[in-house]
């Protein structure tokens, strides 16, 4: 047992780089996973994340907590909490907070956003506090800062566009370690009522840009769904399911790479009362 700890040690401090790149940037709740995180033109609690301008479309308030874990091995999860809280005449607030990892390595941090709907349009910024820490290696903190819009082109046809940490946080001086900078814009399309259509390109400055794509299929009377995803710089595939009782909307996601394994999401909020949605 201590010969394999020792090899997941060994293992993550290899992956050190890529996680702090991976994980600063981080895509939140069990719908977007399940929709291969092509999720910059939904306007959920989740959007707090993954598109700020998105919890201007909200008009009660809601708060969520959301678990991951990736390939089944616990420094590899995620925890995070969200609220919104909605006014009338001066936009919506939203409060979010995460961890990843464990004791040897872990990114944390706390954000707040405000996202505001004028007319077909929606616009929101925010600003996120890291903190990265590594065992032996001590602590960073980086302020980042974020925008991102939203708008009803046509009826059933909608855009999103998010630019995450436009101001090139940077972590440490050495080798100019900094906060990644992505920018993802895409397409969503509902054909009719039940099905939600999903398309998003995503780019990080330092590696190629990613293709997402996802669908979204209303079952009982829009009470269930069912969706799927995938991903092309990752090679991965996702699946899951939701359910939306009036004041409770809970949702599950899994996805899968061809040589990592499975990794699962799960997420559950609470609102006053059913929320406006795309």
């Amino acid at each position: 047992m201590r010969r394999l700890q020792n090899k997941l040690n060994f293992l993550l401090l290899l992956l050190l780089p890529c996680l702090a790149q991976a994980q600063a940037d981080v895509p939140a709740g069990a719908r977007a996973a399940a929709l291969g995180n092509a999720s910059v033109t939904l306007p959920d609690l989740w959007a707090l994340n993954n598109n700020v301008a998105g919890i201007g479309n909200l008009e009660q308030v809601q708060v969520g907590a959301y678990m991951e874990n990736r390939f089944g091995v616990r420094a590899f999860s995620t925890v995070a909490l969200q609220a919104v809280y909605p006014t009338a005449r001066y936009g919506n607030y939203g409060l979010s907070l995460s961890r990843f990892g464990d004791e040897l390595f872990s990114q944390q941090h706390v954000g707040i956003g405000i996202g505001h709907k004028l007319g077909q349009f929606s616009l929101g910024a925010k600003a996120d506090l890291w903190q990265v820490a590594a065992e032996g290696y001590g602590s960073r903190k980086a302020v980042a800062l974020s925008v991102g819009g939203q708008a009803e082109v046509v009826p059933g046809l909608y855009f999103g566009a998010y630019a995450y940490n436009i101001n090139q946080a940077r972590l440490a001086a050495f080798d100019d370690e900094r906060l990644p900078t992505i920018m993802k814009a895409g397409l969503g399309y509902r054909p009719y009522q039940k099905i939600l259509l999903l398309a998003e390109t995503e780019k990080h400055i330092d590696f190629p840009a990613n293709f997402k794509a996802g669908i979204e299929y209303q079952l009982l009377q829009e009470k269930v769904a069912l969706r799927s995803g995938f991903s092309t710089l990752t090679n991965r595939a996702t699946f899951g399911l939701g359910f939306r009782a009036w004041h409770l909307l809970a949702d599950y996601a899994f996805g899968t790479t061809t040589l990592l394994g499975i990794s699962h999401h799960l997420s559950v909020a609470y609102q006053l009362s059913r929320s406006q949605k795309i």
